[in-house]
């Protein structure tokens, strides 16, 4: 079993939201990904979607954009990101999901040798955009990651590797430690997937290696709207 990552994929099939006006690298994007997971991805693997996933504003909308998807070999693991205003309500998602699709919210999942578990995260301080009004809602949501992290705990067996799923950086610009890399390290996090920087303007690590952790940035428009590798289970 192989594990890949992607993220921000701005699905719009219901709403009018053309990713190309924002550059080149989008143009047909979807095309490219999917020639891509072709390519890559067999029916035992597993791909992970880190937030971003859906411009749409109501579930419905959402999971017509996400059936797109449904043809696409492998199972498929969802993060909130922050534009998917349509994800409200865990249970009435998971309940719409189309089959091999999951989604991750203050839990996890494991599959053979692997647990994975996410959270949306936010802007982390000492980021340029961190102002007061988005301090509550770091501290909110590095609580829902340790409550991800206390189901983890449950679910974990010896040598299982674990891969956590955030949309924002868990770091700034200056890869300064926060709350979330506090939380990866104490719980022995082995890989972390995130996304959200998009841009040439986006100062940015494609891999990279923190205290022993490795975090991989997996928004489409930074890894050339290819599948990143993550693991693969012996």
């Amino acid at each position: 079993m192989k594990l890949y990552a992607i993220s921000d994929l701005h699905l719009s099939t219901t709403a009018e939201k053309p990713m190309d006006v924002f550059g080149g690298k989008w143009v047909n994007y979807m095309e490219k990904i999917r020639a891509d997971w072709l390519e890559k991805v067999d029916d035992g693997d597993v791909v992970l979607i880190a937030g971003d996933v859906s411009w749409a504003m109501q579930l419905e909308n959402a999971i017509t954009d996400i059936k797109t998807l449904a043809d696409l070999p492998g199972k498929k693991v969802l993060i909130r990101g922050n534009h998917d205003y349509w994800w409200n309500g865990i249970s009435k998602i998971r309940a719409e999901l189309p089959e091999n699709f999951y989604c991750l919210q203050n839990d996890c999942l494991r599959f053979p040798s692997v647990v994975l578990c996410g959270s949306r995260g936010w802007v982390v301080e000492g980021s340029p955009d961190f102002g007061e009004q988005d301090k509550k809602i770091y501290l909110r949501e590095a609580e829902r990651l340790k409550l991800a992290f206390s189901q983890v705990g449950k679910v974990r067996q010896e040598g299982d590797e674990i891969i956590c799923m955030v949309h924002f950086p868990p770091f700034n610009v200056k890869r300064e430690n926060s709350l979330f890399t506090e939380i990866f390290e104490k719980n022995g996090v082995n890989k972390v997937v995130y996304g959200h920087l998009h841009g040439r303007e986006s100062r940015v690590d494609r891999y990279l290696v923190k205290n022993g952790i490795e975090y991989f940035l997996t928004s489409c428009d930074q890894v050339d709207n290819k599948l990143v590798f993550i693991h693969e289970v012996p």
